[in-house]
């Protein structure tokens, strides 16, 4: 078990934003970005997203359909990858995961293993590994953006991102970055994850109310 206890994250600091706000944040920045590292930690083992045919085609119970459609993306992916190079951008998410895994954890790791393919950095941690961290509850859903800007993006019960709270503080900022490349060294490649535990799964099999779909917000 690896003793990576995290650092604070001051609850009346920073600013709230709705998720419109946080979303036009979020890419605003990144596209400014040069040079720079920016960390991602996934914490959460179920999302409810929008804008993703494949993820829809999986609410819907449909396995082959939402593989096939993440193929289609693989120009964005590409062209997406050439921009992170000009622009000296390294990404880098470090994935938690329990088991067994949840349906929609076994279609997010199809996808992070598609974009790893295209030079985004994507290692996997179990979730037991970091357990004495998490003894006052889950890990937060953190991106820190070019060591700037830090974002603990904020879901409501079922998964649905409802914002972010964006911290500016230097410490605050740079303490997260330094943990979660920690965490990154201690996790697993996501290739050689995928090939062991998610390749010789079958197909998920989705509750009745996994496979409705979610009415937008907003």
């Amino acid at each position: 078990m690896l003793d990576l206890q995290p650092p604070a994250l001051p609850p009346g600091q920073g600013e709230r934003l709705d998720r419109d706000a946080y979303k036009g944040g979020f890419r605003e920045l990144e596209a400014t970005i040069r040079n720079a590292a920016s960390w991602k930690l996934e914490r959460r083992q179920h999302f409810e997203e929008q804008g993703s045919p494949s993820r829809d085609a999986l609410r819907q119970g449909h396995w082959e359909e939402s593989l096939r459609l993440l193929e289609v993306r693989r120009d964005g992916l590409r062209a997406a990858a050439k921009e992170d190079a000009q622009h000296g951008h390294t990404f880098h998410r470090v994935r938690m995961v329990e088991t067994p895994l949840t349906p929609y954890m076994q279609w997010e790791l199809h996808s992070h293993r598609q974009r790893a393919e295209y030079g985004e950095r994507i290692r996997v941690l179990d979730a037991a590994q970091t357990a004495s961290a998490e003894t006052a509850g889950p890990l937060p859903e953190i991106v820190v953006l070019g060591a700037c800007v830090l974002f603990q993006v904020l879901y409501d019960e079922t998964g649905f991102c409802i914002g972010a709270v964006r911290h500016t503080d230097h410490s605050t900022v740079s303490n997260w970055a330094s943990y979660l490349e920690k965490l990154y060294a201690a996790s697993e490649d996501v290739t050689a994850y995928f090939a062991r535990e998610v390749a010789p799964l079958p197909p998920p099999r989705l509750r009745k109310d996994q496979t409705h779909h979610r009415v937008q917000r907003g």
